[in-house]
């Protein structure tokens, strides 16, 4: 499965705020967030508003060197109003996905990435957006669907980050490692959506196949990717894990940067 259409990311950075600022709002935005304990509901708000921002400015400047993400991402609006926060998510999401958008995919602009490109800002933004939207919507109890075309790219796009994040030597992910082992993700919903994450001495890898590995995570495609990307528990009882479950808890607990 490869990346989408550059437009059609653009349209969800919008879409997708939307969404996050349909669920939270009249919602306690003090209330904490369970899958960012961390945060409050104002936090990540804050947060995602914030890089929309961040990658604006990086997008506007044609940047060739990081920016600094707090000159820019902490710019969050001052006060309690939560329509004053909700004009600002959504000002920020349409600036972002419009300087995008005119750009195009193919301007090289400075990433923490594997790749220096517009088209690399609006599909991390995408999902940014998509993974944000599900802490929202986690958090007040809200319904919470992804296309499923976008859900199988994120979890593409977050194997993609896993593997950068061990290259630069990150620590959880440099323990990826254990050869004659797997993990099978399988959408039970959605035709040919698989994934067959290999370890090896040195790392791991994935293909699309349908095979028999240490532990399967099965379920439907939303629900697998919202645990892939540690928003739903795997014993939520909404997927099943198959085989070794102590591998599937080891990627997770060796992916929690980000």
């Amino acid at each position: 499965m490869s990346a989408l259409p550059h437009d059609l990311y653009c349209d969800e950075i919008i879409a997708r705020t939307d969404a996050l600022r349909a669920a939270i709002n009249g919602a306690d935005l003090n209330a904490t967030v369970p899958t960012c304990p961390d945060w409050t509901l104002r936090d990540l708000a804050g947060h995602v508003g914030g890089a929309h921002r961040w990658v604006s400015e990086i997008v506007r400047t044609r940047a060739t060197e990081m920016i600094p993400l707090q000159e820019v991402a902490e710019s969050r609006p001052e006060g309690d109003d939560p329509a004053v926060l909700d004009a600002w998510l959504a000002d920020g999401a349409a600036e972002t996905a419009g300087l995008l958008r005119a750009a195009g995919p193919d301007e090289k602009v400075w990433s923490w990435g594997w790749e220096h490109s517009t088209g690399f800002w609006s599909r991390r933004m995408a999902h940014e957006t998509i993974v944000h939207q599900a802490d929202a919507a986690l958090t007040v109890g809200a319904g919470y669907e992804v296309a499923p075309e976008l859900a199988a790219d994120t979890i593409e796009e977050w194997l993609e980050i896993v593997a950068f994040a061990r290259s630069t030597g990150d620590k959880g992910a440099a323990g990826l490692t254990g050869a004659g082992r797997s993990i099978h993700l399988h959408a039970t919903d959605v035709p040919d959506a698989e994934w067959l994450i290999e370890f090896g001495a040195d790392g791991f890898g994935w293909r699309h196949a349908h095979e028999k590995a240490t532990v399967s995570l099965r379920g439907p495609l939303t629900d697998v990717m919202l645990v892939f990307n540690r928003r739903l528990a795997a014993d939520s009882g909404r997927v099943e894990v198959l085989g070794d479950a102590e591998l599937l808890d080891f990627w997770l607990e060796h992916t929690t940067f980000g």
